[in-house]
C-alpha cells in the first residue's frame, strides 16, 4: 500500500479532497490531505507573513515529523509550486510527483509570474485588507450542483505573498523517479497548457490529457484515482 499526501489549490483546503481521499483510504492507503496554512479550516492563521516558504514548509515538515517514505505528492493548480519546491528538498522521500492542472515552476519563478504570462483564466481581485486574494464563484472550477452548494462555504480567500514569492529550486526534484502531469483541458489555462506540452514531451513524465473540469478530483473522483492506480501506485 502506498502513502499519498493530496495537497489542494489556491482558496480551497483539505476538504476538497474529501472523495477520492475515501477510494483510497478505503483501499488501504495511508492519506494525508492537510489544508496548507491560512487556508480554510487554517484560515484563522492568515497574516502577511504567510508565503510561498510557509506552504513549502507545511509539506516538508509533515513529511518529517510523521516520519513518511515513499510519499506520492499530489498538488492541484496553484499547489503544484509547494509540491515543487518541498520535493527538491526531500527528493529521497518520494516516490512519485503528481501535478494535477498545476503549475510546474523553473528556478526563480513565482505563481504569479507563471499566471501572468498569457490570458489568465480568470481575474484575481484583493480583499479589502490586502493580505489575499478573495475567492472566484465555485463555477470557474468547473463545478455544478451540489458540488457548487459544498465548494461556496469553503472556499476562503488565498494568502497573497504565496503568489508573489518566487521558489527556489537546485533542480533535485526531477530526481523523483516518477511524475505524472494531468491535464483538465475544459479549464482555460495557457500555462497549465504549457506545462502538459512539456510533460508530453519529455519520457521522464507520463502526461495525461482528460476532457473535464479544474477540480476533476471533485467530478470524477474515482477516474481520477484510477489515474493514480494506473500510473503512480
Amino acid at each position: 500500500m502506498a502513502t499519498i499526501l493530496l495537497i489542494h489549490g489556491a482558496f480551497h483546503g483539505g476538504w476538497c479532497w474529501r472523495d477520492p481521499a475515501r477510494i483510497l483510504l478505503g483501499e488501504g492507503h495511508e492519506v494525508y490531505a492537510p489544508s496548507l496554512t491560512g487556508l480554510a479550516d487554517r484560515s484563522h492563521l492568515l497574516t502577511a507573513a504567510v508565503d510561498l516558504e510557509t506552504h513549502i514548509r507545511d509539506i516538508v515538515n509533515l513529511i518529517q515529523w510523521e516520519g513518511l517514505e515513499d510519499v506520492v505528492l499530489v498538488g492541484h493548480s496553484y499547489a503544484g509550486m509547494p509540491i515543487t519546491g518541498a520535493a527538491d528538498r526531500i527528493a529521497e522521500r518520494l516516490s512519485a510527483l503528481v501535478y494535477l492542472d498545476a503549475m510546474v515552476p523553473d528556478d526563480g519563478q513565482s505563481a504569479w509570474g507563471i499566471r501572468s504570462a498569457g490570458v489568465a483564466a480568470y481575474r484575481l481581485e484583493e480583499t479589502a485588507d490586502g493580505l489575499a486574494m478573495a475567492p472566484p464563484p465555485p463555477a470557474v472550477f468547473g463545478l455544478t450542483g451540489g458540488l457548487v452548494e459544498s465548494a461556496a462555504g469553503k472556499l476562503t480567500p488565498h494568502p497573497k505573498a504565496t503568489l508573489h514569492q518566487p521558489v527556489h529550486l537546485t533542480g533535485a526534484w526531477r530526481q523523483v523517479p516518477k511524475k505524472l502531469y494531468i491535464r483538465a483541458a475544459q479549464f482555460n489555462a495557457p500555462y497549465f497548457d504549457r506545462a502538459y506540452e512539456a510533460a508530453a514531451a519529455d519520457p521522464s513524465w507520463i502526461a495525461v490529457l482528460r476532457d473535464a473540469p479544474h477540480n476533476v478530483m471533485m467530478t470524477e473522483p474515482d477516474w481520477f484515482v484510477g489515474q493514480l492506480r494506473l500510473h503512480v501506485l
